[in-house]
């Protein structure tokens, strides 16, 4: 898994409420169990029109967003199914942060798991980087981890609280498999002692 340390990126507004995981990644696209390739999928029922030509109003359609690496979004961002699809096509088109004031909670923490910044603030700010995400190509934001701000255009800071051993884990790049890893040695210790003092286990 990639390291989380700083972000700098466009940020694109999404400011609807109660986005579940079907809408950030449809059903159909549910077969794989590859986490590339679904960056395709992502949104696609708001991407794209019936024949499958893209929806031009749709805002990661836009020339502006079609880079984009942070998403401003509503309220209860990732409810629904626990499907992890969802981070996995929002980290496919190259969505690395996702803020908004709350989470549903598998959602939340399986986007640490692949290497997605979650963010919970606060109505007030959440508004205030909708603002800034909607320039356009002007909306850029700055996500430092370690620091645990939000940098907007204007210079202006929002602060932001984590737990401690998720931002541990971000900035180390350590999912599941990766913590399991950093302990090899302790765990080839053990085994070597078992192997010495029960032979026979």
């Amino acid at each position: 898994m990639d390291k989380f340390t700083t972000l700098t990126g466009v940020a694109a507004p999404l400011p609807i409420v109660n986005v579940d995981t079907d809408m950030i990644i449809p059903k159909d696209y549910l077969k794989t169990i590859k986490r590339t390739g679904l960056g395709k999928g992502l949104f696609a029922e708001m991407r794209y029109n019936e024949d499958g030509s893209e929806n031009p109003d749709f805002v990661l359609n836009k020339p502006a967003y079609r880079n984009a690496k942070v998403l401003v979004a509503g309220d209860n961002f990732g409810c629904g199914s626990s499907r992890e699809h969802a981070p996995w096509a929002l980290l496919d088109f190259g969505i690395r942060c996702v803020i908004s004031t709350s989470f549903a909670d598998i959602f939340y923490n399986n986007c640490f798991k692949n290497g997605i910044l979650p963010i919970v603030v606060s109505q007030e700010d959440l508004d205030k980087l909708m603002d800034d995400a909607k320039r356009g190509a002007n909306a850029t934001l700055t996500v430092d981890l370690e620091a645990q701000e939000i940098r907007g255009p204007d210079g202006g800071v929002v602060k932001f609280e984590i737990d401690a051993f998720k931002k541990h884990c971000l900035l180390n790049g350590l999912d599941d498999i990766g913590l399991t890893l950093a302990k090899s040695a302790k765990i080839d210790s053990y085994e070597a002692k078992l192997a010495e003092t029960r032979p026979w286990a």
